[in-house]
């Protein structure tokens, strides 16, 4: 009875892991369309609305989901709260919440390059950044969807027929 019992928990065990990294694979190219989101909305602030960067942000981190949302809110509070560059503040808040996110290192350098221009030029220049950006990131989310169709599958059952495998060892 107590080897059901242990065999059943190791199954449980390493099929919730197989479908928590297939979460992680789902989670990335998700993560990815909202930034994009949120930087043609920064744009639109920036353009249209004549907004203060820290107030532009404020604004975003109400309107997005987290761990997006603690971003721009981190960055906005850095903005209002020390004196610091934009450079700065946004590298900081990019540190802070990279662990939360499904990003990869990819997209990380991406968004420094995106930070070291936010705030240095006028707005057509600004607009031409958000641009390229956005360029980048589609790319980046273009490998994160292949990456999820030919993988994500293949983790979930890996993860159970891992737990089958220790069973079978086991016993």
């Amino acid at each position: 009875m107590m080897k059901v019992i242990g065999a059943v928990l190791i199954i449980i065990a390493t099929t919730w892991g197989g479908f928590e990294a297939a979460r992680h694979l789902t989670e990335r190219p998700r993560q990815l369309r909202q930034l994009k989101s949120a930087l043609q909305s920064l744009e639109a602030e920036i353009m249209y609305g004549h907004t203060p960067l820290h107030e532009a942000a404020r604004r975003l981190s109400a309107q997005l989901s987290k761990p997006l949302s603690w971003f721009f809110e981190s960055f906005a509070k850095r903005l209002t709260d020390s004196e610091t560059t934009v450079k700065d503040a946004w590298e900081e808040s990019l540190k802070e919440i990279w662990k939360m996110t499904a990003f990869k290192q990819g997209e990380i350098e991406i968004m420094k390059q995106f930070g070291e221009t936010l705030g240095r030029h006028d707005r057509l220049s600004q607009q031409k950044q958000i641009m390229l950006t956005l360029s980048h990131l589609e790319r980046e989310e273009a490998d994160a969807h292949d990456r999820q169709v030919k993988y994500e599958r293949m983790v979930k059952s890996l993860g159970f027929l891992s737990g089958l495998l220790l069973i079978i060892l086991l016993m």
